[in-house]
C-alpha cells in the first residue's frame, strides 16, 4: 500500500525540491497561500519567489484541491519551469502558442481531471471565454487551488514592463473571490506596489518584502569612453568563459555589438524583436544550454530567464529607471555565486532618456512620474559614495556601506575622488545665456567646451565667440570634467536639450545655479576604471574557458566536478532541457567534494528531491566511483 504524500511544507521542499529549509519570508508566505490566504509578494531575482506558489501547489494539490494556475508572460518561462517541475516529479503543464491541438486537447483534459498540479498560462489565453468556462468548472468541483501571477508589475502603468493583457486579470477577484491569489514582482516602488494592489483587487492581501539587497552582486558605472572596448575589456578581464547579458538601446546596436564581440573572439548572439522568432528561439535556446555565451540584446530579453550562472549584466545604454536597471541586473548571479553588474554611462545617455520621456504622447501627469524616475537613476550614476545604500533606499530600505561585503560596488572597493563644480556649472551656465543673447544662438554641447576653453575652431570663428566674456574662463576644467558638468546639470533639469542637434537651452531651475544656490559635488573623471584592489588586475584570478567550480575543489574533486557536468550535459540533450535544470553547478560540486557512497549520503546534498535521487542516483554513484 502507498503512503500518501506529505502536504507539510517542510516535507514538500525536502522531497520534492531537495532543499532543507525555507530562505527568510518564504515559509510565512507559503503558510498563509496554503491556508487560503491572498499575497503580494515582492522578492529579488534569486530569492526564491517560484517556491512560494509551486510549494502551496503541491501542498493542495494533495489535498484533493486541484490545479494551480500560474499567469506568466513568457513562453521560455513557461517551458523552463514546467521542465524543472516535471524533472522533480511534479506534474505540470503549459498552455501556449507553441503547442498543436492536439497537444493543447491533452492538457485541457488532464486540467479538466484535476490531474495536473500546475499549469502555466499566458495572461490573453486566461482571460478567454473557453478558459473561463473550464476554470468555472474547476471551481464548481473544487478543483482550483490557487492563482499565482507572476511578474506582476506589468500590471502597473508605473512599471518598467506594462503590459495591457494584465490588466484584465482583475476578473480573477471578481469571478473566483475564494480562490487565493498570490503576485509576485521582483521589482516595484511604492507607487508601482500601490498600483498592483489597485488594478488587481488585492487589498485584503498580505504583502511581504523581502530585503532587495543582492550581496553578491558587484555594481559598477564607468564613464563612457570607446564603450566596446570598455566592454571588452571588462569581460575578458573579469569574466572570460562566462555567460552575460548585454544591454543596448536600439536594435541596430545590438546586431553590431553582438558582431563585434565575436569578430574579438568571443561567442557573442543577438536578441531583439526585429530578429525572426526562429532565430530568437535558436539563440535562447543556445544562451540557456551552452557555457560561455554572452547574449547581447534589447530589453526584449530576460524576463523569466532562469539561467542560475550568469556572471555578468552589462548595460551599454542607460536603462529607464532604477527598477528596469535592478530587474535587469538581477539576472546576474540567481545561483548566490559573485557577479557584477557593470554599466557605461556619458551625457548622451542623459539626453535620449529626457527626450524620449519629453516626447512621449504620454499625459503630462506620467511624464513627470517617468522624469522622476529617471532622475533618481542619474543620481545612482552620479554617486561618488556607496551604490548599493542608493539603490536600496530607492525601494524604502535602509543599509549600511557595503565597503565590508566580498562584492562590494565600486565606489566603496575604489572611492573616487571629487570636486567641487559650483564654480564650473555657473560658467557653463552663463556661457549659454552669452549665446542666446547673440542672436538667440543656440548649440550643443561639443562646440559649448570649445568656448569654454578657449579653444579656436572653424565654428568658434564663424560665430565671433572669441569675443565673448565667456571665452577661455573654463580653460583649467578638462574636457571630460566639462562633460560630467553638463552631464549632471541636464540630470538635475538645470538643462535641457532641443532639436535634432541636441542644443543646449536654460530651463528655469538654472537661476539657482547662476545665484550660487545650489553646490555641486562631483566625482573627478577617471581614464580607466579601477578594478577591485585598484592594482589594474582583477583579483578574481584569471580565467579559462573550462568553468572554474562554484566553490573551491581540490584536483581530484575537480575530476569528479567535471565528469558529472558532462553526465549532466548528456542526460539534459536526451531531455531537451537546459543543464542547469538537471542539476544546478553548486550541487554537482557538493556531490564531487562530499563524494557520497550510498544513495541516502547522496540524497542529503542540498538540491537533491526524491525524484531525481530516484531517477539520476545509481548513475551519480557510478560516475563518483569511476
Amino acid at each position: 500500500m502507498t503512503t500518501p504524500a506529505s502536504t507539510a511544507p517542510d516535507a514538500i521542499l525536502h522531497d520534492v525540491f531537495g532543499y532543507s529549509a525555507f530562505r527568510g519570508a518564504q515559509a510565512e508566505i507559503v503558510d498563509h497561500v496554503i491556508a487560503g490566504g491572498d499575497a503580494l509578494v515582492l522578492m529579488p531575482t534569486g530569492g526564491g519567489k517560484s517556491l512560494c506558489f509551486q510549494v502551496p501547489a503541491i501542498a493542495r494539490h494533495r489535498r484533493e484541491q486541484g490545479v494551480a494556475v500560474v499567469v506568466s508572460p513568457l513562453i521560455a518561462l513557461m517551458h523552463d519551469q514546467v521542465g524543472a517541475l516535471e524533472e522533480a516529479g511534479v506534474h505540470a503543464a503549459f498552455l501556449n502558442s507553441s503547442l498543436t491541438l492536439d497537444e493543447v486537447q491533452r492538457i485541457e483534459r488532464e486540467m479538466m481531471g484535476g490531474r495536473l498540479v500546475l499549469l502555466y498560462v499566458a495572461p490573453e489565453r486566461l482571460t478567454t471565454p473557453r478558459m473561463l468556462a473550464q476554470l468555472d468548472s474547476l471551481e464548481e468541483r473544487g478543483l482550483l487551488s490557487l492563482f499565482a501571477i507572476d511578474e506582476a508589475h506589468c500590471v502597473s502603468q508605473w512599471g518598467h514592463d506594462f503590459r495591457e493583457d494584465y490588466l484584465a486579470l482583475n476578473v480573477l477577484h471578481e469571478r473566483y473571490p475564494g480562490v487565493p491569489r498570490i503576485a509576485l514582482t521582483a521589482t516595484a516602488d511604492d507607487l508601482t506596489r500601490a498600483d498592483i494592489i489597485e488594478r488587481l483587487s488585492l487589498h485584503e492581501a498580505r504583502v511581504f518584502i523581502s530585503s532587495f539587497d543582492r550581496p553578491n552582486i558587484r555594481y559598477a558605472v564607468v564613464e563612457k569612453d570607446d564603450a566596446r572596448k570598455q566592454l571588452l575589456r571588462f569581460i575578458q578581464d573579469e569574466h572570460e568563459g562566462e555567460a552575460g547579458i548585454v544591454y543596448c538601446q536600439s536594435r541596430k546596436k545590438v546586431d553590431e555589438t553582438a558582431a563585434w564581440l565575436s569578430s574579438e573572439g568571443l561567442t557573442a548572439l543577438a536578441y531583439h524583436a526585429g530578429l525572426d522568432a526562429d532565430v530568437r528561439r535558436k539563440h535562447q535556446d543556445r544562451f540557456l544550454r551552452e557555457e560561455a555565451i554572452v547574449m547581447v540584446a534589447t530589453i526584449a530579453f530576460g524576463m523569466g530567464i532562469d539561467k542560475p550562472d550568469v556572471r555578468f549584466v552589462a548595460h551599454m545604454d542607460l536603462p529607464k529607471n532604477i527598477e528596469a536597471y535592478y530587474q535587469e541586473t538581477g539576472r546576474a548571479g540567481r545561483d548566490g555565486l559573485p557577479a557584477d553588474a557593470w554599466m557605461a554611462y556619458g551625457l548622451a545617455d542623459v539626453v535620449n532618456q529626457r527626450r524620449m520621456i519629453d516626447e512621449s504622447p504620454a499625459a503630462e501627469e506620467f511624464k513627470r512620474g517617468q522624469r522622476g524616475k529617471l532622475d533618481a537613476l542619474l543620481s545612482l550614476a552620479e554617486a561618488h559614495d556607496c551604490r548599493r545604500v542608493r539603490l536600496l533606499a530607492y525601494f524604502g530600505e535602509e543599509s549600511s556601506p557595503c565597503a565590508a561585503y566580498q562584492n562590494a560596488c565600486d565606489n566603496c572597493l575604489n572611492p573616487p575622488a571629487t570636486w567641487n563644480a559650483t564654480e564650473a556649472a555657473r560658467k557653463a551656465l552663463s556661457c549659454i545665456y552669452r549665446f542666446h543673447q547673440n542672436r538667440g544662438q543656440r548649440f550643443g554641447a561639443g562646440h559649448l567646451i570649445d568656448v569654454l576653453r578657449g579653444k579656436v575652431t572653424d565654428k568658434v570663428a564663424q560665430n565671433g565667440h572669441e569675443s565673448l566674456s565667456t571665452f577661455g574662463i573654463g580653460a583649467d576644467v578638462s574636457e571630460a570634467q566639462w562633460r560630467v558638468v553638463l552631464r549632471q546639470l541636464i540630470a538635475l533639469g538645470h538643462l535641457r536639450t532641443e532639436g535634432e542637434y541636441n542644443t543646449l537651452e536654460l530651463t528655469a531651475a538654472a537661476r539657482d545655479v547662476l545665484r550660487g544656490d545650489v553646490q555641486l559635488l562631483l566625482r573627478q573623471p577617471s581614464d580607466a576604471p579601477k578594478r577591485r584592489g585598484g592594482t589594474g588586475k582583477t583579483t578574481r584570478g584569471a580565467r579559462t574557458k573550462d568553468k572554474a567550480p562554484p566553490i573551491p575543489l581540490d584536483a581530484a574533486a575537480t575530476a569528479r566536478f567535471e565528469a558529472l557536468k558532462h553526465w549532466r550535459a548528456e542526460v539534459a540533450r536526451e531531455h531537451n532541457l537546459p543543464a542547469y535544470i538537471v542539476f544546478h553547478d553548486a550541487t554537482l560540486a557538493e556531490m564531487a567534494q562530499s563524494m557520497p557512497d550510498s544513495l541516502d549520503a547522496l540524497g542529503a546534498i542540498s538540491g537533491v528531491g526524491a525524484k531525481k535521487l530516484e531517477a539520476y542516483g545509481r548513475e551519480i554513484l557510478r560516475v563518483l566511483g569511476d
